[in-house]
């Protein structure tokens, strides 16, 4: 996988990514989504998307913090169960949501 979009971006998806991705490669499903997703299988690495993210959300791979790492399996994950994605942002995620509620 080429790049990966992070924790950041949960329930901002300001979407200034998509438009730079030469191959569409970056999708979320309206509001099912928290945030914005990067295909692995479709990324060219290369990298237009990371300095237009707002929230600094988007990195390659080899550079994720360590405090967001956990969402390479999710990214990855989204293109093959993406309830499962789904449920684990907001697993990990919960404080986000609720005060989007309020």
């Amino acid at each position: 996988m080429a790049y990966v979009i992070t924790e950041p971006c949960v329930d901002v998806k300001d979407k200034s990514c998509i438009n730079v991705c030469p191959v569409d490669c970056i999708y979320e499903s309206g509001e099912a989504d928290r945030q914005m997703y990067i295909n692995p299988d479709e990324c060219i690495d290369c990298g237009a998307c990371e300095p237009e993210c707002p929230v600094s959300a988007i990195f390659a791979e080899e550079e994720v913090p360590a405090n967001f790492r956990n969402f390479i399996p999710i990214n990855q994950l989204y293109f093959k169960d993406q309830e499962a994605a789904r449920a684990e942002v907001n697993r990990l995620c919960p404080e986000k949501r609720q005060a989007l509620e309020v």
